[in-house]
């Protein structure tokens, strides 16, 4: 007689996603907000617009890149989650919107019950800290398509703006004052080069110390990637806000052109700020290039925000009463002809 075959045997264990999944809905529960119409379980998740003249539904999908391979090596799934809540917060953010409701997807080879819950507590973490609920998402358990231990993990958020309060960068004019708002670190980007700069070149390990501190890499690497939703929404709140640049893959100069209309540039005082020790070991370690350094990675500057010259002292004022530390960076000015939208002095 023929042996019988379970999916079991075909690598997938239905009885550890049912525990996960137990973990998972009573975290999600905890991030929903009143808009939410749906139980964790349902097809589709469904939720009831905010009362808005003419809402403007703002969203964005994205991943945590290589990152994943700290959290592997270091055996820490709790706080990347939160990374993807963040980065993907701050993405729609910079256009005025506020998170509604997030999804996730986590694919793994063989499903560990115990890294999908805490994998999903820092997503429901970071939706909690934002006001943003967690209304569905997928965990799919796919044998031979992943090195043992390891996953991926991604995000789609879904937020709204009134369309007059929608930041596209149109009214930002030469003159207007750039205001410079700190990373947490690497945050979700550059992780391909740290990695082949620290453990490849330099022969570092993840318990390393950064040299010259008492931090073991494992906790800088790890560091969470911040939202700036609360420091955007205060300047929102008193409209002296016109435009925004999430610095994340591509650093400062391809990220601030985006939020900038054609025929404007950036100027960029390098002397306003300290580049953090990681980010300038990064660079003594493989001789990186100037420019290459400056589009891989955000050197301590997550945020940059674009203020009218006249409210600037207004706004910097309401960021420091909420606790943020901005500085000016730089300010807008018109493109010269053959020069970069980014011009760094």
């Amino acid at each position: 007689m023929a042996k019988s075959i379970s999916y079991r045997d075909a690598g997938v264990d239905i009885d550890q996603a049912d525990r996960a999944v137990g973990s998972i809905r009573k975290m999600a529960r905890a991030t929903f907000t009143k808009g939410v119409l749906t139980e964790i379980g349902s097809f589709g998740g469904c939720f009831a617009l905010p009362k808005m003249r003419q809402p403007v539904l703002v969203s964005s999908v994205d991943g945590v890149g290589t990152k994943l391979k700290i959290a592997f090596a270091a055996g820490r799934h709790d706080t990347i989650g939160e990374d993807l809540v963040n980065h993907c917060v701050n993405d729609i953010a910079v256009q005025g919107a506020k998170p509604l409701f997030f999804l996730d997807y986590l694919a793994t080879g063989k499903l560990d019950a115990n890294i999908a819950v805490a994998i999903v507590s820092g997503i429901a973490r970071g939706c909690r800290a934002n006001g943003c609920a967690l209304i569905g998402g997928e965990t799919a358990e796919m044998p031979g398509m992943y090195a043992d231990g390891e996953y991926d993990i991604a995000g789609t958020i879904v937020g709204a703006v009134e369309k007059s309060r929608i930041l596209t960068g149109a009214k930002v004019r030469t003159g207007d004052i750039l205001l410079a708002l700190p990373s947490t670190g690497l945050h979700t980007n550059g992780y391909s080069l740290a990695r082949k700069l620290l453990f490849e070149v330099a022969g570092m390990t993840i318990n390393s110390l950064l040299p010259g501190t008492k931090t073991v890499l494992a906790d800088e690497l790890l560091k969470v990637h911040r939202s700036y939703l609360n420091a955007l929404t205060t300047l929102v709140d008193i409209t002296s806000i016109v435009g925004a640049a999430h610095i994340t893959g591509g650093g400062i100069t391809d990220n601030l052109p985006r939020t900038l209309p054609s025929g404007m540039a950036a100027a960029i005082k390098t002397s306003s700020w300290e580049v953090p020790p990681l980010f300038q070991l990064l660079r003594s370690i493989g001789q990186v290039p100037e420019d290459d350094w400056r589009r891989t990675f955000n050197l301590g500057v997550g945020m940059i925000v674009v203020i009218p010259r006249r409210k600037s002292d207004a706004a910097l004022g309401a960021l420091r009463r909420a606790g943020e530390k901005p500085w000016v960076i730089g300010e807008v000015i018109r493109q010269r002809r053959g020069r970069s939208r980014v011009e760094y002095s």
